[in-house]
C-alpha cells in the first residue's frame, strides 16, 4: 500500500454552544471534533490523496467517534489506538455575544504520551510521499521531538518528503522553547507551510520576501506563507516567489482555514502544478474552509475546489 501523507498528532472533541453567552450560562452544546493534525489528514483526504495517521485516543464513545470518522473519511488508520487508561481530549467553546470568545481546554494528560519512536515504524513511514508535521504535536510534550526526529529519518533515508507547518500555540509553549525545538530540523525540512506569524515568531518580524529568503537558506525547497485574509506569498526552488492574492468569500469560521491551505499545498505539489497554481489551489481550499463553521465540516472535495477555480463545470442537480 502506498500513501501520498502520514501524519501524527492528537485530536480532541470539541463542544460548541448552541446559544451565545457566557459559559455558565449555556446550557446546551454540538459535538464535534478538531485538531491541526486531524484537519490536516481529513483536507487530504476529500482532494483525493490517500492519508495516513499515528494517533491515541481513550477507549471511550469519543474516542471510538473520532476513530470511525476517520475511517469514514478514508483515512489509514492502522496506527491509531484506543486506550483503556487514557480520556479523549476535550475543548469547550464559548461565544459571546458580539461574537468573541474562549477555549477551555480539557488536553492533558494526552492520549499521545502513549507515543514513542519505537511507534515511528519504518514499513509504515516509508509507504508515504511525504511526512508532515505540525508544531502542535511538537509543544504538547518535549520528549516528542525525538519522535519527530525519527521519522524525519527514516523519512530522509527513503528519500521522501518532510513538510511542516510551525502551527506555533502560544498557550502550550513559549516563543523560546517554539524556536529552540523547530530551527533544528528545518534543514530536514522539504515542504514549509508557515502563517506569517509564526515566521515573525521564528525570525523576528521582517517583510514577506525576507522570511520565503531565510526559509530558503535552509534548504528548504517549498516555502508557502499564510496571510488569511491577505493572501499568500510563496517560494518554489527554480522558480523563485510570488504573492496570490485572497480569494473573496464570506468568512464565516477561520478555524481550519491553515489546515485546509495546507492540504491543497501538499496536493498541489504532488501533483506537480507550478508555484503560482499551487498557491492559489491552496488559497482557494482555505477560503472554502472559512464559510463554513466548524474545524473540519467546510474542508472541501476536490470536484468543489476544480469549480471554484473555473476548471470544472458546474453541474446543478
Amino acid at each position: 500500500m502506498m500513501l501520498d501523507v502520514i501524519s501524527i498528532g492528537d485530536a480532541m472533541i470539541t463542544m460548541n454552544p448552541k446559544s451565545r453567552g457566557p459559559l455558565m450560562f449555556s446550557h446546551e452544546f454540538e459535538r464535534k471534533m478538531g485538531g491541526a493534525e486531524l484537519n490536516l489528514i481529513v483536507g487530504c483526504a476529500r482532494l483525493g490523496l490517500q492519508p495516513g495517521w499515528i494517533s491515541r485516543f481513550g477507549q471511550d464513545g469519543f474516542g471510538r467517534y473520532i476513530l470511525n470518522y476517520m475511517r469514514g473519511e478514508g483515512v489509514d488508520v492502522s496506527r491509531t489506538k484506543l486506550l483503556e487508561n487514557y480520556r479523549t481530549p476535550l475543548n469547550i467553546k464559548e461565544v459571546l455575544e458580539d461574537g468573541s470568545g474562549s477555549t477551555f481546554y480539557y488536553r492533558f494528560p494526552s492520549p499521545t504520551e502513549d507515543i514513542t519512536p519505537a511507534d515511528m515504524e519504518e514499513n509504515y513511514l516509508k509507504q508515504a510521499r511525504v511526512f508532515y508535521i505540525s508544531g502542535v504535536f511538537l509543544s504538547l510534550a518535549g520528549k516528542n521531538l525525538d519522535i519527530i526526529k525519527k521519522g524525519i529519518q527514516i523519512a530522509k533515508k527513503h528519500n521522501r518528503m518532510v513538510a511542516l507547518d510551525p502551527n506555533i500555540r502560544l498557550k502550550l509553549w513559549s516563543r523560546e522553547q517554539a524556536r529552540e525545538t523547530m530551527l533544528p530540523i528545518l534543514p530536514d525540512v522539504d515542504i514549509m507551510m508557515s502563517g506569517k506569524e509564526e515566521a515573525d515568531l521564528l525570525f523576528g518580524e521582517q517583510p514577506d520576501e525576507a522570511h520565503l529568503e531565510t526559509f530558503g537558506q535552509y534548504g528548504i525547497s517549498y516555502v508557502a506563507l499564510k496571510k488569511g485574509g491577505e493572501g499568500a506569498s510563496g517560494w518554489f526552488s527554480g522558480e523563485g516567489s510570488t504573492f496570490v492574492p485572497p480569494e473573496s468569500v464570506k468568512v464565516v469560521d477561520t478555524v481550519g482555514a491553515g489546515d485546509g491551505f495546507n492540504a491543497g499545498f501538499l496536493y498541489s505539489i504532488l501533483r506537480g502544478f507550478d508555484l503560482k497554481r499551487s498557491l492559489r489551489f491552496a488559497n482557494t481550499v482555505g477560503a472554502m474552509v472559512t464559510g463554513v463553521s466548524g474545524d473540519n465540516e467546510g474542508l472541501p472535495y476536490l470536484e468543489s475546489v476544480q469549480t471554484a477555480l473555473g476548471e470544472r463545470q458546474h453541474i446543478e442537480r
